[in-house]
């Protein structure tokens, strides 16, 4: 069952977005998931829009090789070996 949010006089995408995701970098989601209401800037109080759940995203702060880049967990699938020189 899909989330809605119902708005409050003076809402916008990216508000909504902030306050139902924390950020607003996520607003894009909320426009592909309500075309109809796509001319809306300003929203009027009692609008209903639907609120998708997010994709899985990776961790962009975490260094290269701890990001899962093949849908396994790098950090346990990395094996290291090394070279003894017996003289």
């Amino acid at each position: 069952m899909a989330k809605t949010y119902t708005t409050i006089q003076g809402d916008t995408w990216d508000l909504i977005a902030y306050k139902v995701y924390g950020e607003e970098k996520y607003m894009r989601y909320l426009l592909e998931a309500n075309w109809p209401l796509i001319d809306t800037l300003v929203f009027s109080a009692g609008t209903v829009v639907t609120i998708p759940d997010l994709p899985e995203e990776p961790d962009e702060d975490a260094p290269f090789w701890r990001q899962d880049t093949d849908g396994e967990d790098s950090a346990t699938t990395y094996s290291q070996t090394t070279e003894v020189d017996d003289e």
